[in-house]
């Protein structure tokens, strides 16, 4: 993965303005090409339409449409888009929930960076694999 990590678009989709600001941080210092930041399903299906994504970070809880719903989404209309789910939540259910949506990851915040970067390179390396 070393030296091509920005050839791969990032999208982050948190209703936090912190938890965006330190998921962009936390990749951006490792050399990820974050393209774009979203606060809502709305706002990051706006972005796909114009934007081409590797790999989007979506939070579970935000208003309107759930990260669960927005994953249905993209797994029914970018399937080559990659889905890691993050949340404060830590419930099987929602858990199981993400995973059948077409989340390939969940990670529960906090997350240490280093869960993060892992979780990261080891998704985007699987699209070299395809």
């Amino acid at each position: 993965m070393e030296g091509n990590l920005d050839q791969y678009k990032v999208l982050i989709v948190d209703d936090s303005d912190f938890s965006r600001a330190k998921i962009s941080t936390m990749l951006g210092d490792e050399g990820f090409n974050v393209v774009g930041e979203s606060s809502s399903a709305k706002e990051a299906i706006n972005f796909l339409k114009d934007s081409q994504v590797h790999l989007a970070i979506i939070d579970v809880v935000m208003p309107e449409v759930s990260g669960i719903e927005l994953t249905e989404y993209l797994s029914e209309n970018f399937p080559e888009i990659l889905v890691i789910m993050i949340s404060s939540l830590a419930q099987e259910s929602i858990v199981m929930d993400s995973i059948s949506a077409g989340a390939r990851d969940y990670l529960q915040k906090p997350f240490e960076k280093e869960v993060l970067i892992t979780s990261v390179e080891t998704l985007l390396s699987s699209i070299e694999e395809v």
